[in-house]
C-alpha cells in the first residue's frame, strides 16, 4: 500500500507515525506467519501440553503487564468455556510481583504463560523468577516477539517452551499493535492444535476482514476528525479484555489527551455511565451469543434514546438492520463462518480501535511512534525496582 489511512508514507514520516501505521497495517500478513509458526510446532507443543493438561488440580495462569496482560484477560473466558475442568486465570505480572504469596501456590501444579513484546520488562522477568522459586511443579510457555530479550534467553529445561513470533511482531513503535494480536492469536491456536487444518480457512477470513478494514477507513477517519474528549469501550466475554486494550491504545497514543474508560454493557450502568457528555463516543463490541446479545441490544436502545447528546459506534460480526437504525456508526465484519468462536473476531475489532487511536494521535499533533518523547512513559518500562523475595 502506498497510502496508509489516507496518508502518504512521506507524510507519516514527517508526523513520526510511519512505524506504527505500518505495524497496524501488516497484521493480516503477520497473522499468516504466526499460524505457520504454530503449525510447524504442532507436534512439539501437543506432546508438551498433553502431559500437563491431563494433570489433576492443574492451574493455568496467563501473565503480562499492560497490553501483554490484556491477552490473558481476553483469552481466559474462552478457555474457561472449552476447558471447564481446569482452573484458568489471568493475573498480571504487576500483581504477582507485588503479592507473590497471594497469587502463586507452592503445592498446585501450574502452567504459566508469559507474554512480552521485548522480554525485558522487570516485572515479566521477576514473575518467572518468583514462580520458579515458589511453585514446586511449574511449567512454562513463554510467548515473545524478541529473540534477544532476557525472557527468551533465560528460559530453559524440559518444563519450559519458548515461542518466538515472527520478527515483524517486534513493533518498533511505542504502542503494541501487531505484537498484541499475534500473541493473542498464537495462544488461541495453541489450544486448538488438533483443529489447525480447519482453522486455517477461518484465519484467512479473519485476515481478509482485517485487510478490508485497513483499506476502507472512511468511518474511522470521520470519527477521528470529530472533537471527542472522551471515548468509552464496552464489551463482554472476551471482548471485555479487548475493550481494555482498545482503551489503553487510545490513552497511550494520545498521551492522555482523551479521557478513556472500559466496562461491560451491563456494568456501564452502575455508575460509569456518568462519564457521558456531548463530546463522548461510546463504542460497543456486540456479542454473537443469542442470549448475551439481548443485553447489548438493551443498552444500545437505551443509549440511542439519548441520540444527539453523544455518538455511538457498534462493531458486530454481521450486518444487523436494528443495530444500523439505532447506532450513529456501524462496522460489520460480514464474517462468513461461525465454526470458530467469536473471540477470533476480536482480532479484527482491535485493529479498528488501533487505527482510531492512531488517527486521534495525529489529530492532536502527537507523534504516534513516540507519543511521550520527554520520557514520562517508555516503550520498555523503566524505573521499576525489583526487591528480593524471601518466602
Amino acid at each position: 500500500m502506498n497510502n496508509l489511512f489516507s496518508k502518504t508514507k512521506d507524510e507519516l514520516k514527517i508526523q513520526k507515525g510511519l512505524a506504527t501505521a505500518e505495524e497496524i497495517s501488516q497484521q493480516p500478513k503477520v497473522w499468516g506467519g504466526t499460524f505457520d509458526l504454530i503449525k510447524e510446532k504442532k507436534d512439539e507443543l501437543s506432546k508438551f501440553l498433553n502431559g500437563i493438561l491431563n494433570q489433576e488440580k492443574l492451574r493455568v495462569i496467563f501473565s503480562g503487564a499492560g497490553t501483554s496482560g490484556y491477552i490473558g484477560d481476553a483469552v481466559v473466558p474462552y478457555l474457561k468455556k472449552i476447558l471447564p475442568e481446569i482452573e484458568i486465570e489471568s493475573i498480571h505480572t504487576t500483581d504477582i510481583v507485588s503479592h507473590p504469596e497471594v497469587f502463586l501456590s507452592k503445592n498446585i501444579p501450574t502452567l504459566l504463560f508469559s507474554y512480552a513484546r521485548s522480554g525485558n520488562s522487570p516485572e515479566s522477568l521477576a514473575t518467572v523468577e518468583l514462580a520458579e522459586k515458589i511453585v514446586d511443579d511449574l511449567y512454562q510457555i513463554i510467548i515473545t516477539c524478541n529473540k534477544d530479550g532476557d525472557l527468551a534467553k533465560n528460559a530453559g529445561g524440559e518444563k519450559a517452551k519458548v515461542i518466538l513470533l515472527p520478527d515483524e511482531t517486534h513493533d518498533k513503535g511505542f504502542a503494541m499493535t501487531s505484537s498484541f494480536t499475534s500473541m493473542l492469536l498464537s495462544t488461541l491456536l495453541i489450544f486448538n492444535l488438533s483443529d489447525l487444518d480447519k482453522l486455517e480457512k477461518d484465519i484467512e477470513i479473519i485476515s481478509d476482514n482485517a485487510q478490508a478494514l485497513i483499506e476502507n477507513t472512511a468511518v474511522v477517519e470521520s470519527l477521528a476528525e470529530k472533537d471527542f474528549e472522551r471515548i468509552v469501550y464496552l464489551g463482554s466475554y472476551s471482548y471485555f479484555g479487548i475493550a481494555k486494550e482498545a482503551t489503553l491504545k487510545l490513552l497511550e497514543l494520545t498521551a492522555g489527551k482523551i479521557v478513556t474508560r472500559y466496562d461491560t454493557p451491563l456494568g456501564f450502568r452502575h455508575g460509569p455511565k456518568s462519564i457521558i457528555d456531548d463530546k463522548t463516543l461510546v463504542v460497543l463490541f456486540f456479542s454473537r451469543d443469542k442470549y448475551s446479545k439481548k443485553y447489548d441490544y438493551d443498552l444500545l436502545k437505551e443509549l440511542s434514546e439519548q441520540k444527539g447528546k453523544f455518538e455511538i459506534l457498534v462493531f458486530a460480526e454481521e450486518y444487523d438492520a436494528e443495530i444500523n437504525k439505532l447506532a450513529d456508526n456501524f462496522i460489520a465484519l460480514n464474517t462468513k463462518t461461525k465454526t470458530m468462536d467469536e473471540i477470533f473476531s476480536s482480532l479484527d475489532y482491535i485493529v479498528v480501535a488501533q487505527i482510531l487511536a492512531f488517527l486521534k494521535s495525529l489529530k492532536h499533533g502527537i507523534t504516534p511512534d513516540d507519543p511521550s518523547p520527554s520520557g514520562e512513559v517508555n516503550r520498555v518500562v523503566q524505573g521499576v525496582k525489583i526487591y528480593p523475595y524471601y518466602s
